[in-house]
């Protein structure tokens, strides 16, 4: 067998081991169920858009009945997101498995990566950096998880393999077994897809690629202006979906649907923005980079403070290539576009830059080429310097397989005291056609519930959230024919037919 084609088989092996490890965390770690507020607003979403619909009537007491960013507006229930990861995880909503969603689309952005990383320094690097993304704990994390970022991460690499196939430097060898037009099309429905699961990302990680495109423009071939003419109408087609979304649920194009949960929710700068006394402002978009980087010292690749070990000498060979320098630029745009977004991130490690991940992984599998002597113009006997770096680069990975990601990814099952043993004990002890009543101030320990009832499970029970004596009554009226009971967390294995406590 070819070289060639063995690491092509190598990286295939490694796209369908991600496959199985993220299904593995999905199912021990995270229990097929969601755990964050954004997992239960996208899957209460999905299992909308499973049946057909993309709202329901807003119950008669909605805040007896609370989805965490569910909102209510005119009559109308449904999640404060875009459209793109309801849909595709309404996929797997049909079929009962919607948790497998994020497994299918890792296994095929580690391809993808691979694929990158071949295009712009050969398979070594390719496969390299492939491995670096597979044993990322955060990687690990979100594919196992059921946010929308492996969606994004998915459609972005599909865009950027589909820019680089489709404008290519001229004189450039290409391996590309596609039509031109079909490679085009998709890159920019991609795009367009990606601003209908993130908006914010998909600007950032289009920017780096409009500036090519401008230049393009003034300096390009005929063809390569039309291209970029029909990658531009397709885009926007795709893309243009969302003021539809927001017209069709809050009433305008321009709505944003965000506010209708937090009206400090927005982009940008101003007092009236996020959560600080003084708004967000430049200090606190500083801040809140600062913090996610140092996140990423060691959620990125498990190394503790070393995740951007190697990446200064990727710079180096990466930075003269335009490919590279496209690629790169993709991290650095996400970094500054979430500079103007109030909100940090790191419970799953810097979540928000990771439609980067990819500029990363081949940045870091450059560098560890370079100093190896794999890359580059090197002289001399370079057997010592290559056996140093791969045993440096072994030992890594090797800390972060046996102890960084044991601690840090298993660490995230229960995460807000979400597992399914208090589902499984209250289904247990409670009759059929029971409506309970929560009693409780902690919202995720009324969540934790939400799986068992509509439109997340097939329960006939019906839970509400306690929210004072005149609003349980109310509550309680809709249902004349269920025999009331009252459910404390502290004692999940006891139902009570009375409030225990004083409201």
């Amino acid at each position: 067998m070819k070289k060639g084609r063995f690491l092509d088989v190598l990286a295939l092996l490694l796209a369908l081991s991600g496959l199985m490890i993220t299904a593995w965390v999905s199912d021990d770690v995270f229990e097929r169920i969601p755990h964050a507020e954004d997992e239960f607003a996208y899957l209460w979403q999905a299992e909308v858009m499973a049946e057909g619909l993309i709202s329901q009537p807003s119950p008669e007491t909605p805040k007896a009945f609370p989805v965490p960013f569910v909102v209510d507006h005119a009559g109308q229930r449904f999640a404060k997101y875009p459209p793109g990861w309801p849909a595709a995880l309404s996929i797997g909503a049909r079929v009962n498995n919607p948790w497998l969603v994020n497994s299918l689309l890792a296994g095929l952005s580690l391809w993808l990566i691979y694929r990158l990383g071949t295009k712009i320094l050969g398979r070594g690097v390719g496969l390299l950096a492939e491995l670096l993304t597979l044993s990322s704990p955060m990687f690990l994390m979100l594919s196992g998880s059921l946010l929308s970022h492996t969606l994004s991460l998915f459609l972005a690499l599909v865009f950027q393999l589909a820019w680089l196939d489709s404008f290519p430097l001229r004189g450039a060898w290409r391996e590309q077994r596609a039509p031109d037009g079909l490679v085009l099309v998709a890159g920019a429905g991609s795009l367009g897809l990606l601003a209908l699961t993130r908006p914010l990302t998909a600007v950032a990680v289009a920017f780096p690629f409009l500036l090519h495109g401008v230049y393009l423009l003034a300096r390009g071939e005929p063809g390569e202006k039309r291209k970029l003419l029909i990658l531009a109408l397709v885009t926007g087609g795709v893309a243009s979906l969302l003021l539809i979304w927001q017209w069709a649920l809050g009433g305008s194009p321009f709505r944003n649907l965000y506010a209708l949960w937090w009206p400090y929710d927005r982009l940008g700068f101003g007092t009236d923005i996020g959560v600080t006394e003084s708004g967000h402002n430049l200090y606190w978009a500083l801040q809140n980079v600062r913090f996610n980087l140092s996140a990423g010292l060691h959620d990125i690749f498990g190394w503790p403070y070393l995740s951007w070990l190697f990446i200064p000498f990727g710079l180096i060979v990466l930075f003269p290539k335009r490919d590279g320098k496209l690629v790169l630029a993709v991290f650095v745009s996400l970094v500054v576009a979430y500079g103007m977004y109030w909100p940090g991130s790191w419970l799953y490690g810097p979540r928000y830059y990771y439609e980067g991940l990819p500029s990363l992984t081949i940045c870091s599998a450059s560098g560890v080429a370079w100093l190896g002597g794999w890359l580059g113009d090197w002289r001399g006997d370079v057997r010592w310097r290559r056996l140093s770096v791969f045993g440096i680069a072994a030992l890594l990975i090797m800390v972060n397989i046996v102890f960084y990601i044991p601690i840090r990814v298993w660490g995230m099952r229960g995460l807000y005291q979400i597992t399914r043993e208090p589902m499984d004990a209250l289904v247990e002890i409670a009759q059929e056609d029971a409506l309970i009543i929560v009693h409780t101030k902690k919202w995720f320990e009324y969540a934790r519930l939400l799986p068992l009832v509509e439109p997340f499970g097939e329960s006939d029970l019906i839970i509400t959230c306690s929210c004072g004596l005149e609003a349980d009554d109310d509550a309680t009226r809709l249902y004349p024919d269920r025999k009331v009971f009252h459910y404390y967390p502290e004692t999940q294995y006891l139902l009570y037919l009375e409030p225990e406590v004083d409201y």
